[in-house]
C-alpha cells in the first residue's frame, strides 16, 4: 500500500508518515519546504529547523517530493499510483491569514482543491486536515464573563452539530471552511470518498511552535530558553490539546477501518483539558525553571474555550486519544532538550 502526504516535513505531516512506515507501507511525503512560517520565530535557527523533518524521514526511508500543492502538474503525477492520500499542507496561522489573505486563499482553498481534483481522476480515499477554529470564536460570547467555572473542566464539548463560523471570523475561517465545502462537494458531485477532521491544538516532539502557531511547544520552548511567555487576554483559556501520535493514529484508522466519510472531530476530549496557566504550571514543575509571564489584549479570532466532543470519532473510527497533558508535555520537552542546537537564542527577546 502506498500512501501520500501532503505536508509530509510538517510537525503533524512528520508523525504520519512515520506511522505509515512502521505499518510496513509506502510513503511519500510532498512538502515545499518554505521557511515563511519559520522565519516569524526569532528564536529558530531557520535552516536547522526547516531541514529537521526532512533528514528525519530520510534516515526512516520516506523520500519527500520538494514541490507546492498549488502545482496540479507535479502533484498529479507523484499520486497517480497511491493509495490513500492525507492531505497536512496548509496555511495554518490566523495571524498570518489576517497579514496576507491571498497566500491564506491559495494554500488552503486552491491547494486543497488541487488534491481533490487528483484523487477523483485517480479514485483515491482522503483525509483533509481542518481545524476546531472552522466552529468560529463565538462560543466565547456563549460563556458568561467573569465565571472561572467555564475556563477549567465544567465547560460544554462542542460535536460535529455545532454551529460553525460563529462570532468574528477572519480569512483562515474562511479558506478552511471554503475548503470543507469543496470536500463535500467533490463527496456529492463525483463520489471521492473522503473524510475532514477537524484537529484540535496537537503537541509533542518535532513541534516548532510559536506565537502564531503550536502554543504548548511555543510555551515550552521560551520556558527551557528562558524566555519571556506572551499570553494574550487571559491565563485561564482552556482547550483540549491532542498528542500527536494519537492524532496520527486516526488518519491509520480511517482507512484501516473502512470508515465513513464525513467530518469528524478529532481531539483530545474532556480527559485532555488544560488552561493555559495550567500549562505553565506543568511545564515549571516539568523543567524546574521559573517563567518570565506577559499578559497582553486578547488577538482578533483567538478561542477563549474549546473542548471537542470524539464521541463519532471514537464510534466510528475506534479511536481514543491516550496520551494524558502531562505525559505528553514532558516528552515534548525531553524532545527540547535533546535538541537545543536547533534554537539559536539563549537571552531575552
Amino acid at each position: 500500500m502506498r500512501v501520500l502526504v501532503t505536508g509530509g516535513c510538517g510537525f503533524l505531516g512528520s508523525h504520519i508518515c512515520e506511522m505509515f512506515a512502521e505499518r510496513n507501507w509506502q510513503v511519500i511525503a510532498y512538502d515545499n519546504l518554505t521557511k515563511f512560517e519559520y522565519s516569524r520565530i526569532p528564536y529558530f535557527g531557520v535552516e536547522k529547523v526547516r531541514s529537521y523533518n526532512l533528514k528525519f524521514l530520510e534516515g526512516i526511508g520516506v523520500p519527500t517530493v520538494i514541490d507546492d500543492i498549488r502545482n496540479l502538474k507535479v502533484l498529479s503525477k507523484v499520486a497517480r499510483n497511491c493509495d490513500y492520500i492525507i492531505h497536512c499542507a496548509a496555511q495554518p496561522a490566523m495571524t498570518v491569514s489576517m497579514e496576507d489573505p491571498q497566500l491564506d486563499f491559495e494554500v488552503n482553498v486552491q491547494g486543497t482543491l488541487n488534491v481533490l481534483k487528483v484523487c477523483r481522476e485517480y479514485k483515491i480515499p482522503m483525509v483533509n486536515c481542518s481545524t476546531i477554529h472552522i466552529y468560529g470564536n463565538g462560543i466565547n460570547s456563549e460563556l458568561e464573563e467573569g465565571e472561572d467555572r467555564f475556563y477549567h473542566r465544567t465547560g460544554p464539548t462542542i460535536d460535529e452539530h455545532h454551529p460553525i463560523l460563529t462570532g468574528k471570523v477572519t480569512p483562515l475561517h474562511a479558506s478552511k471552511r471554503a475548503a470543507e465545502i469543496y470536500m463535500q462537494t467533490y463527496m456529492d458531485t463525483y463520489g471521492v470518498r473522503a473524510a475532514t477532521f477537524r484537529l484540535t491544538g496537537m503537541y509533542g516532539p518535532r513541534q516548532f511552535g510559536g506565537e502564531d502557531h503550536g502554543w504548548v511547544a511555543n510555551f515550552a520552548i521560551r520556558t527551557i530558553l528562558g524566555l519571556p511567555i506572551k499570553i494574550f487576554g487571559s491565563d485561564k483559556q482552556v482547550r483540549d490539546i491532542l498528542y500527536v501520535k494519537d492524532a496520527a493514529r486516526a488518519f491509520g484508522n480511517w482507512h484501516r477501518e473502512g470508515c465513513p466519510p464525513g467530518i469528524y472531530n478529532i481531539g483530545g476530549g474532556e480527559e485532555c483539558i488544560i488552561s493555559l496557566g495550567q500549562c505553565l504550571d506543568v511545564l515549571g514543575k516539568i523543567t524546574g525553571r521559573k517563567q518570565e509571564i506577559e499578559i497582553l489584549p486578547a488577538r482578533q479570532g483567538d478561542l477563549h474555550y474549546f473542548c471537542c466532543d470524539v464521541s463519532k470519532a471514537k464510534q466510528e473510527l475506534n479511536w481514543n486519544p491516550t496520551v494524558l497533558p502531562f505525559d505528553g508535555i514532558a516528552n515534548l520537552v525531553n524532545w527540547i532538550e535533546e535538541n537545543k542546537e536547533l534554537f539559536k537564542y539563549g537571552g531575552k527577546l
